[in-house]
């Protein structure tokens, strides 16, 4: 029997992403969880919860759907979700970057997301893309992307997951768009905070493969 919506809400509030995160510098931390699912399992003792069938969570401007998403909270009050595709689609994670009119989203067969370390990975048929506005700047496939959110740095692995007919040799693929100077735009330079840190791929590709 698959449980009503309010209820899925209300108990998906019990596991609130990063309600105690005080280290996080993100402000979605401090917004409330909303989730929608056709069924959800929470085990209070091991502070868990399960939800599955057409999930999708939402938290400020933070957003994961998947056809499931497990949440676990450890007795720091730090969150990791993991989210899993129906067969033959993708899982899905987007999020704002503080105070950039930025957006990072991707699309993986699976998804994970530590709250504590504010990392997530993309993993098998993996997409990443960073958003300036509604205009597409950034984006990478792989066989498995992981990005830290506190650095901007993300790393790309290829191999035999990643091959396809387009793409038989399973290589990486990458369009990073370049930044442009602020004095390039004319007009006077005036004082401004320094510009925000361009996504940098890592050197180090596939130092943390699972």
């Amino acid at each position: 029997m698959k449980t009503p919506l309010f209820l899925i809400v209300a108990a998906a509030a019990l596991v609130s992403f990063g309600a105690s995160a005080v280290r996080a510098e993100n402000s979605d931390r401090d917004k409330p969880m909303n989730a929608e699912a056709d069924a959800l399992r929470y085990d209070d003792l091991k502070q868990t919860s399960v939800f599955t069938g057409n999930v999708v969570i939402t938290k400020g401007s933070t957003i994961i759907r998947g056809e499931r998403i497990d949440v676990m909270q450890d007795p720091e009050g730090y969150q990791q979700a993991v989210s899993i595709a129906a067969p033959g689609k993708l899982a899905y994670y987007r999020k704002k970057r503080d105070g950039l009119d930025e957006f990072i989203e991707g699309e993986g067969e699976r998804i994970e997301y530590d709250s504590k370390q504010d990392v997530v990975k993309f993993i098998r048929n993996a997409v990443m893309r960073r958003y300036n506005g509604a205009v597409l700047a950034d984006e990478t496939t792989g066989s498995q992307i992981n990005y830290d959110n506190k650095t901007d740095v993300f790393t790309v692995d290829g191999g035999l997951q990643n091959r396809s007919a387009t793409n038989p040799s399973g290589r990486i693929r990458a369009l990073l768009s370049p930044r442009v100077a602020a004095s390039s735009a004319g007009g006077p330079v005036s004082a401004a905070p320094a510009p925000p840190a361009t996504l940098r791929p890592s050197t180090a590709i596939g130092a943390d493969k699972k």
